[in-house]
């Protein structure tokens, strides 16, 4: 990940804001504030405690809501992913809809003729809309630009622990507030899988480089505990053993090709090791001994499902998420372009089935 040598001009600003949210409306307040200012869509797509009938009530008229009810991710006109097929049944399989949501604004993006778009998650606050408006004009170097979190850093749980007991951490561009080139986006065929860390999936370009990514502005994060249940940790740990496995490969100028067994073995080791590590500078902390616990307890859950992790499973993944993106770009192929937003909802059912999408 690069950033600019100089700072950016302005750009156009965005065709369209997306936002993924499963929470009440109040948090939308960020993106309509940010829609009204730029002038652009509003695409929000909803799921469990938020419904697109209740926006409408919300929002002022001037601005262009695009609101969306996502069904259950098996009734979305979505490929039937390798990588999930592979997962399926095993307590590594996702049960988030954050992925599919993401995978359909593209859909979306690609069948409405939006090129500049931005991904906003509904817990990101605080965004200048001056910042957008350069992140666009970068669009022609790169193909995604993030606005970096100053606040409270995108980690995860593993992570967190190993910051707060003193570890240099930093945060990589994630797609809760990102703006993107859609139209690169496909011809490299990079979509979001269904895993923790699927922005650095989305992310990933050729067999030794990441797409052109570049970080300027900031925005903050609401924050969250991330110790509040010990089943984030555990959740999120395949995701992050693999792009973090896969990133440590291209730092040493390796290919994704070099993702083998002995990689994975080795990697397996190494996270193994830094999970003792963050244990260990945890219960040396001088903290309340209640939060030490919470750690603790995070940490085992962590290194729990690290033993459920083998090398095969690993390498396994990678190469169905190469045989995915095939078929995602086939996919968007088989869409229809140039066509209005009732047609597009339309293309989101997968047939035969209903579903409640919902203008």
């Amino acid at each position: 990940m690069q950033t600019p040598s100089e700072p950016a001009p302005a750009g156009p600003g965005v065709d369209a804001i997306f936002v993924p949210t499963n929470r009440p409306i109040p948090f939308l307040k960020t993106a309509v504030r940010l829609a009204q200012e730029m002038g652009c869509t509003l695409v929000t797509l909803h799921s469990g405690k938020s419904a697109a009938g209740e926006v409408h009530a919300t929002v002022s008229p001037n601005v262009d809501l695009f609101p969306i009810d996502i069904p259950k991710v098996i009734l979305l006109n979505l490929p039937r992913w390798e990588t999930s097929q592979l997962l399926a049944g095993t307590a590594l399989a996702s049960h988030f809809d954050i992925s599919p949501k993401r995978n359909v604004a593209l859909m979306l993006s690609h069948m409405l003729g939006w090129s500049r778009i931005l991904f906003l998650d509904d817990d990101i606050i605080d965004v200048n809309p001056q910042d957008v408006y350069q992140a666009s004009g970068l669009l022609g170097l790169y193909c995604a630009v993030g606005l970096g979190l100053v606040r409270f850093p995108d980690n995860s749980v593993v992570c967190h622990a190993y910051r707060l007991a003193g570890g240099s951490q930093e945060s990589f561009v994630g797609a809760g507030a990102l703006v993107l080139d859609a139209r690169v986006a496909r011809i490299h065929s990079t979509f979001f899988p269904d895993i923790y860390n699927e922005d650095w999936f989305f992310l990933l370009g050729t067999e030794k480089r990441l797409l052109p990514t570049v970080s300027i502005g900031h925005v903050n994060q609401v924050d969250y505990d991330p110790f509040d249940s010990p089943d984030r940790a555990r959740n999120q740990e395949f995701g992050d053993v693999l792009a973090e496995g896969i990133y440590w490969l291209l730092d040493q100028d390796q290919s994704i090709g070099d993702a083998d067994l002995r990689h994975w073995a080795d990697f397996l080791h190494k996270r193994k090791l830094f999970i003792e590590m963050v244990a260990t500078r945890t219960e040396a902390s001088v903290i309340d001994q209640n939060e030490k616990k919470r750690r603790r307890v995070a940490l085992k859950a962590a290194d729990d499902r690290l033993r459920e992790i083998t090398p095969e499973l690993c390498e396994q993944y990678v190469q169905a998420w190469i045989r995915d993106r095939v078929r995602w770009r086939q996919h968007l192929d088989e869409l229809p372009t140039g066509v209005d937003r009732m047609q597009a909802l339309a293309e989101l059912r997968r047939r035969p089935h209903s579903t409640t999408l919902a203008r």
